[in-house]
Formats: C-alpha cells, structure tokens, sequence
C-alpha cells in the first residue's frame, strides 16, 4: 500500500464514504477542511462532519525538494497536519518512502482555505528538519504543530526506530529554534542489535497533542498501518501536565519507556484504526482517524467519532462504531 496507495476516484458532491489515510482537519468559518495523504496532499471540504466533498490538492506540481531527498518519491505526501496561528494557515507534510527514514518534514502556508477566496494560495517554505539514515535513530515524518502554555510552538514527530520526538520551532514556525531544545515523547522497545536503518522493532508512530483542563493528551499509534486487512494499528494515549513530558499512562507508567494506554483497537469490521488527530468543535471533542474497510477491499476509510471522558479523565471512544 506504500508503494502503490490506492487513490480516490473523482467524484461530484458531498460523500460519506470518503477514501482517507492519515486525516487532520480544521473548520474555517462554516466549513470544516480535512487533508490526508495522498497525490500532492489530498483535500475535502464538509458542512457537517459527516459528508465531504473533494476539494484541489495543496500542490498541483510536488515542490521539487521533494526528489532531492526522495530520488523516488512517488508524489503521495504523508501525514499533513493543519493548524492556525495569527490570520495563517500551516501546513505540516512529509516526504518519505516505507521502511527508511530517508524522510523530511515540510511546511507550507496560506491565508484562507476556501479554494474560491482570491487570496488563496499555498507557499511553500521547504524543510524543517530532515532525517537521514545511519546518522539519525529518528524519523522526520508525522509532524504535529502544538503550543506549549507560554505560545512557543513545538512540533512532534517521529515513527519507529528510536520513537517519537518534540523539537522547539522558531517563532515563525518555519524552522526550528536556536539553540535546538528535543525531547523523545514516547517509544517502544529495540534492540542495540538492530542496524541502525532498520525501523524494527518499536512500532510507533503518529503523534497528535490534544490539551484539555490542564493535562497535555499524547495520542500515538503503535503496530502497523498499510496493510489493508491485515493492519493491526491501534489507538493509544497517555498525558502529562508539561508539553515536554514525561507522559504517563493510566497506571503511572512512561511512555518513553514503552507504556501507553490504549483508546482504540480494530475489529473484524474495520481493522488497523490509527494516524488519528482530535478537536473540539462546539462544546465537543471529536477522534478523527482512519481505519480499513474490510468490505471494500481493505481501503482506508475517514472515521470521525465523538471522544468521552471518563471519572479519570481518560478518553473513551465507542468501539461499537466499528462494527
């Protein structure tokens, strides 16, 4: 599915069953926009959350960085993240390809989302940070723009090989900070054994950050998305009351010593459940991810579910929508 992703086929007005891999969303005005992977970074618009209609993707023509850290880059950029900070939009991408971290995490800006609006353009601002293989444990790709409590900008990342990290921005959000601060959220075991190019073991990826009464939410994805059918993804979380960590998972355990509580896992339905992000829109939290439809050949399909809370202040998530 890396190599070949399987793409949507064009279609006329709002859908339900929307084709999706790696979902983050934003709603600007009454309009909710969602980015996914996919050729030059895939896009829908919706009403209501439930039925989505295909928009242009971010780039007509993929920036030609792309190649030069990718020679075979096959045009479909990974895990967007969209977020808004003082009248401008950021997009976070990557450029990677399956199982090397031969990877980097792009971003690019524009002053509206709405393709109708004059004003709308994508600029493309190039590399934040690169990854390259032998040199680094890490993997620049799932970026995921988060404030910490002043409004310094952070951006998590990471997949795989020595798991996730958090490395400050510059306050344009463009680059990263000097003096470099990182951090490592969240990972899972590995072997010193293991050649340093090899992503395996340690299956996590994904990071999305999602503040609510104080607690910083770290939502990752261990095990494996891609695999259709096979995928066996799953949703996991733990918190902290600092951005930079340590998070914890329900039973005091660290999370960049391999812990996490888990929020959701597949069913025989719709297996592999994973790359999700979270929001709160009108008075309600909402877990946007994708999972792979069994009775559609194992494609990845767009799951938007409302998020619960429990005595704890865990996340709770409905595993009957998956049946």
């Amino acid at each position: 599915m890396m190599e070949s992703p399987p793409v949507a086929a064009p279609r006329e007005g709002y859908w339900a069953d929307v084709l999706a891999h790696d979902p983050t969303m934003i709603r600007e005005g009454d309009t909710w926009y969602l980015f996914v992977t996919g050729p030059g970074i895939t896009v829908y618009s919706s009403k209501n959350l439930e039925t989505w209609k295909a928009e242009p993707p971010v780039f007509a023509r993929i920036p030609a960085w792309a190649y030069d850290i990718v020679p075979k880059f096959n045009g479909h950029v990974w895990a967007p993240d969209i977020s808004h900070h003082d009248g401008t939009y950021y997009l976070y991408y990557s450029i990677s390809s399956g199982g090397r971290n031969t990877s980097a995490i792009g971003v690019a800006t524009n002053s509206t989302l709405d393709p109708a609006d004059p004003a709308f353009e994508w600029v493309d601002h190039g590399i934040v940070l690169r990854s390259v293989p032998h040199r680094d444990m890490w993997n620049a790709i799932d970026g995921n723009l988060v404030e910490d409590e002043d409004g310094t900008p952070w951006l998590a990342f990471g997949s795989f090989w020595g798991g996730l990290k958090l490395v400050k921005l510059r306050e344009d959000r463009l680059g990263l900070a000097e003096p470099q601060e990182w951090h490592t959220l969240a990972k899972r075991a590995r072997s010193i054994l293991t050649d340093d190019a090899e992503p395996e073991p340690g299956a996590i990826e994904a990071p999305f950050v999602f503040k609510r009464d104080g607690w910083y939410y770290l939502f990752v994805s261990w095990d494996h998305c891609c695999r259709g059918a096979k995928s066996d993804y799953r949703i996991m979380v733990g918190r902290s009351h600092t951005l930079t960590g340590p998070y914890l998972d329900r039973d005091g355990k660290r999370m960049d010593q391999g812990a996490a509580t888990e929020v959701l896992r597949g069913t025989a339905r719709w297996p592999g459940p994973g790359h999700n992000s979270a929001y709160s829109f009108d008075g309600r939290d909402y877990l946007v991810f994708h999972a792979y439809d069994v009775q559609d050949g194992g494609l990845p399909k767009l799951k938007v579910l409302s998020m619960q809370w429990d005595a704890e202040g865990w996340p709770v998530v409905d595993a009957a929508a998956l049946r």
